[in-house]
């Protein structure tokens, strides 16, 4: 039985280790095509709108 516990524990932590990666990959992914974006238009940076205010600022990455 307690095999069986600790399989499930790794399966676990296997689990959300690998969506953290997944997740971080797509951050990084993303990053990495405004980046080209913006190289291939000449831009310095993405413009956000606050929802609140309706000012635009520099997106933070």
């Amino acid at each position: 039985m307690p095999q069986l516990v600790f399989f499930a524990v790794v399966g676990i932590v296997a689990y959300v280790g690998y969506r953290a990666f997944v997740r971080e990959a797509e951050r990084v992914t993303a990053r990495a095509r405004r980046a080209e974006a913006e190289m291939r238009t000449g831009s310095h940076g993405t413009l956000v709108k606050d929802p609140v205010t309706g000012d635009y600022h520099l997106s933070k990455d």
